[in-house]
């Protein structure tokens, strides 16, 4: 950081749109949350936490969550609409230090009970970045622009802290996996194909040539590698922000990743500083007054704290059988639950393939009908969608199900009971239910390979998509046999 710098625009942008992303998360989750993890849903909360409750108070060190207090369906829900609620007053400047530790809180205590449906990368990094933005965010409690005081620069070292550690690890994991996809760089030839919800842009992306794959997988390997270090290259940043944003928004065109890019465009607000921004927002000759010394001593405690957690995950970067110290092995098992810090890479094995997961229905055992999911594939001539922000979690999960072995993802026969017995709130979950007054008698899960179309047959067929049968992904559900 050059002696001077400030950024008060960038950390009241970066908190005006951290609040933005809460919203969405937590309106998200609202419309699912009692399918997914509600009394009558596929993976009930109220289920772990009865498996814990003779762990005494380290049950709540262990599983960090208000649910301890109250686990009824309507608590849950009453979590993600007091989150929305406390979004807003986040967007708009209201109260936001407190404002940010509730959602911190909130969101963590859905996390911690939520099991493979909020497990995903960048609910983990919203936790991590949002527990920094604590201490980024003014003691003010009405809205107030342009920004009196600077903040912290320890706090804004952390963020690029994040970022430089989001970023590289994503590319560095890659290279370690030793697949060679990366390596020879035609991973993305089968990226906009095999993706968990590719956008109706990444049909078209995939009809590309391989050398434009080439290209592109060079491109992101090098924004991912090499781009981060320039964040710490003072007369760099600028640009380093500029192309991490891009690769954000090109994701965001191609893959369905719900508010992952945006998370990641609003972590490199703060490569921006005040001298910059100021002239965007046409403040002339405004300065505001440098962090004070409190503000200062008091974000020392958090630097150190993510600091000694970054070991953990960077060494497992480079030695796999890295070890530590007991003492220091205990400090990170006991805050493990916290998400504090952080494992971060997507993608480090392409998938080559897309095996999806058709759940068909019948009432005599010879006649099947096909359930009808709101997003991932089925329906051949049905294409992709853009949804992100939104995720539907159980579309998303259910890409992993395929991936996967029926035994390691027993949510699924219960995903076919659930609709099997009608249940409203499962049933939400899904775009078409093919019984809509009487039960069927027969369910299954029937394995395809999914493939996009060409050109040539999506002319021809209107078809998106081209499917084969692989077999039963496990074994059929019978009323009266369950």
């Amino acid at each position: 950081m050059v002696a001077g710098d400030s950024y008060a625009l960038s950390s009241w942008l970066f908190l005006r749109v951290l609040g933005f992303i809460y919203f969405t998360a937590f309106v998200s989750l609202a419309v699912q949350v009692r399918g997914l993890i509600g009394s009558e849903g596929l993976i009930p909360a109220l289920d772990l936490l009865n498996r814990h409750r003779r762990g005494g108070l380290r049950r709540i060190f262990r599983l960090p969550t208000l649910l301890w207090l109250n686990s009824s369906d309507r608590f849950l829900a009453g979590l993600c609409w007091t989150g929305a609620f406390l979004s807003i007053l986040l967007l708009i400047g209201v109260a936001p230090l407190p404002t940010l530790l509730l959602l911190w809180i909130f969101y963590l205590s859905l996390f911690t009970v939520s099991g493979p449906f909020l497990g995903y990368q960048w609910d983990i990094l919203l936790l991590e970045s949002s527990f920094i933005a604590i201490f980024l965010a003014p003691l003010e409690w009405l809205p107030h622009f342009p920004p009196a005081t600077a903040p912290s620069p320890i706090i804004i070292v952390l963020l690029w802290w994040l970022l430089f550690r989001l970023m590289w690890s994503s590319g560095w994991i890659k290279i370690l996996s030793g697949d060679r996809r990366w390596r020879d760089l035609t991973a993305l030839a089968f990226h906009y194909e095999t993706q968990p919800l590719p956008t109706p842009l990444a049909w078209h992306m995939h009809q590309l040539p391989l050398r434009f794959h080439r290209l592109s997988t060079g491109i992101v390997l090098f924004v991912e590698l090499v781009v981060p270090f320039m964040i710490v290259i003072p007369g760099t940043r600028h640009a380093a922000a500029v192309l991490f944003i891009a690769l954000m928004i090109l994701i965001q065109l191609t893959g369905n990743y719900a508010f992952f890019n945006l998370l990641g465009i609003v972590l490199c607000v703060p490569l921006f500083n005040d001298a910059l921004l100021a002239k965007l927002f046409d403040l002339g000759a405004w300065h505001p007054a440098p962090a004070s010394l409190r503000s200062v001593v008091v974000s020392t405690l958090p630097a150190v704290l993510i600091l000694m957690l970054s070991v953990g995950p960077l060494s497992l970067l480079f030695r796999r059988d890295a070890r530590w110290p007991p003492l220091f092995e205990k400090i990170i098992e006991f805050l493990a639950p916290f998400r504090l810090v952080n494992s971060y890479g997507l993608f480090s094995i392409m998938t080559i393939e897309r095996p999806e997961i058709i759940i068909e229905a019948s009432e005599n055992g010879m006649d099947w009908v096909e359930y009808e999911f709101k997003y991932k594939p089925g329906n051949l001539k049905r294409g992709p969608a853009f949804v992100a922000p939104h995720q539907p979690r159980l579309d998303w999960q259910m890409w992993f199900a395929a991936m996967g072995y029926y035994h390691n993802h027993l949510w699924v026969r219960r995903l076919m009971m659930r609709l099997m017995e009608g249940e409203p709130s499962v049933q939400a979950l899904l775009k078409l239910n093919p019984f809509q007054k009487d039960r069927p008698r027969y369910i299954r899960c029937v394995l395809y390979d999914y493939r996009f179309t060409s050109w040539k047959e999506r002319r021809a067929t209107g078809a998106w998509w081209r499917r084969d049968r692989r077999g039963l992904y496990g074994p059929p559900v019978e009323i009266g046999n369950q």
